[in-house]
């Protein structure tokens, strides 16, 4: 009996222990990203990539409010200036309703597009209340520098977020560390997602104090998925070929294993 007892509590010591809040939420958080998305995809498609935008309406979501802005603003500026900027950004802001509350009737994940409602309303009373139709765009702005910050930051206390993010999917916890070639990865992912934010604030901060409304929406709306897209896709081309061949096999494998 004692002897079953001891197998036992030796059986139990080498089951594997259980994932801890912490590693949960962070697996869950890492999935919801694009990279998340692509994880499983053996070679880059079309419906890869369209998922880890959201979907056709996760697409139209992030394009459409500002597209609206643009068409409407420009077209109405010099007709009508008085009403062209309310206009314009309540056609943004309705759009954006629309699409939260489709998700909501369809008891959809409604965070993409509260998140989305949230940002085209705010910089809409924003721009009204400063009666300044370019500081529509000030709170993306100030988010893109903020995002850039975090990354710098992240690569120069030596844990870039992207091997935090990936580390959470493959199941590894921070085991990516100890490794030169994933860590070598994991920044130099890092430092081009922080590209994509400086090149953002570059082109984009100077039209902004021009106070130059049409050409900073162009900017903004053609250095914002198309840019998002090869970013996104050059990461997990990264992430995949150093896994691949860590593991002696394929990433995804790997990958999906986790999932």
């Amino acid at each position: 009996m004692i002897a079953d007892e001891n197998n036992a509590e030796q059986g139990a010591g080498d089951a594997p222990a259980e994932p801890s809040l912490r590693d949960a939420l962070g697996a869950a958080a890492a999935k919801n990203t694009g990279l998340g998305a692509m994880a499983g995809e053996t070679a880059p498609s079309g419906d890869a990539l369209l998922r880890a935008m959201g979907g056709v309406r996760g697409l139209c979501e992030a394009v459409l409010p500002g597209l609206a802005f643009i068409v409407l603003y420009t077209i109405l500026i010099t007709p009508a200036p008085g009403t062209a900027v309310p206009i314009a950004l309540g056609a943004s802001v309705l759009i954006a309703l629309v699409f939260t509350v489709w998700r909501v009737i369809a008891k959809e994940n409604v965070t993409q597009a509260v998140a989305g409602l949230v940002g085209v309303g705010a910089s809409a009373i924003l721009a009204i209340a400063t009666n300044r139709p370019v500081n529509n765009f000030a709170l993306g702005l100030g988010i893109d520098a903020l995002y850039g910050l975090a990354f710098l930051i992240s690569v120069l206390v030596r844990w870039p977020i992207i091997g935090i993010a990936v580390g959470y999917l493959y199941g590894e916890g921070v085991a990516w560390r100890k490794h030169p070639a994933t860590y070598r990865v994991a920044v130099i992912s890092t430092l081009l997602w922080l590209a994509l934010f400086v090149a953002r604030l570059v082109v984009q901060v100077p039209l902004f104090l021009a106070g130059n409304t049409a050409a900073l929406a162009i900017t903004h709306l053609v250095m914002g998925i198309p840019l998002y897209v090869p970013v996104l896709l050059v990461t997990w081309l990264l992430v995949r070929d150093v896994y691949a061949r860590k593991n002696g096999g394929t990433a995804s494998d790997s990958m999906s294993s986790q999932g």
